[in-house]
């Protein structure tokens, strides 16, 4: 089992001491907490892709380029690339270019997206996202693969013997498609014999693991071998103390300032208490036996071997998250990554 950091680079005042911190300052940290990651034995960091507030995640790949100049093992993950919103020869040409420049350590994680932005900025709606995913990935694929490209395209003027530069570093990429409920990404996904990684954040493990079933029964219908199907999942928190009881404490105010901005956005309100959250979400707040039990639970029903987690203090101060990182890797990695050894990448479908 392997670990990544993630951050939607959200802009939001500290819930603790209010305060807000400029959009400059905002994204240095979390290029310094890439850096650290690096430090404590992390094996990657991923960058989401949102275009609208309270969000500062709208080019990943000049984050992830600025990380890569700074690191220099740590896999550079996008959690995830919106292909439905992007012109796919230009989101080759950064993602390639990122790719010649961290040395091949880019990891591609696609998907529709969400939020009313895709509708204001880029004109893309429920009725045709799913189509434009389908044809960005498609295309992207085929340029990342190929020398020259002709395509017919419904979304983008059609390319005839188009050359795009710079070539890769990797010659076959892995590209893993997200998803939180839709059966369309993992479909899209098992087809093409590519990992699946659920986003298993607003709610309890059901409607995920039924997710992921459902992506091994395509994976199968697909041809697959069952064996080579390879499964992410994500985390809602992250805070790791020596007790349970302080753990809870200390993550109290960062859970009431998620469910306030549930609230005030309309957002669906799941887990009305802190301790249903920790109980039943799959939030890692506890002691390190408490986090190694619980992601091993999760493993019993996802079969995943790549884990995400928060990269964002949301509150704690920078000792605290620290602590809490060095934690982890200390004490709940080393057990994970024994229990659960990590695969070499699957052969190319």
């Amino acid at each position: 089992m392997k670990f990544l950091l993630l951050s939607l680079i959200t802009h939001q005042p500290d819930p603790v001491s209010g305060e807000l911190p400029d959009p400059a300052t905002r994204l240095r940290e979390v290029v310094d907490t890439a850096v650290l990651a690096e430090q404590l034995g992390f094996e990657g960091f991923a960058v989401g892709e949102r275009h609208e507030r309270p969000f500062l995640a709208s080019a990943p790949p000049v984050v992830l380029s600025n990380i890569a100049a700074r690191t220099t093992t740590l896999e550079l993950w996008t959690g995830v690339t919106t292909l439905s919103l992007l012109d796919p020869v230009r989101a080759f040409e950064d993602y390639s270019t990122l790719d010649n420049l961290s040395g091949g350590r880019l990891q591609l994680m696609i998907g529709k997206g969400n939020g009313t932005a895709q509708a204001d900025l880029f004109h893309v709606t429920p009725d045709d996202q799913w189509e434009r995913n389908r044809e960005g990935y498609e295309l992207f694929r085929a340029l990342w693969e190929n020398e020259t490209v002709t395509w017919n395209a419904a979304f983008r003027p059609p390319l005839t013997d188009a050359v795009t530069v710079p070539r890769p570093l990797q010659p076959r990429l892995t590209i893993w498609h997200g998803s939180a409920t839709s059966r369309e990404s993992v479909d899209l996904a098992a087809r093409y014999g590519d990992p699946v990684f659920s986003a298993n954040v607003t709610n309890p493990i059901e409607p995920y693991a039924d997710l992921i079933d459902h992506y091994r029964e395509r994976w199968q219908a697909y041809g697959h071998d069952p064996a080579e199907a390879r499964v992410g999942a994500g985390t809602a928190g992250l805070y790791v103390a020596r007790t349970s009881q302080e753990a809870v404490e200390r993550y109290r105010p960062l859970f009431e300032q998620r469910l306030a901005f549930a609230r005030d956005t309309g957002l669906p309100v799941v887990f009305e208490t802190i301790e249903d959250f920790v109980d039943r979400s799959s939030a890692l707040i506890g002691s390190p036996q408490q986090v190694v039990d619980k992601v091993l639970r999760y493993h019993e029903r996802l079969g995943h071997e790549v884990v995400h987690l928060t990269a964002d203090r949301g509150g704690l101060s920078t000792a605290e998250q620290r602590a809490s990182l060095e934690l982890f890797q200390a004490e709940v990695a080393p057990a994970l990554r024994s229990a659960v050894p990590e695969r070499g990448a699957a052969p190319a479908a």
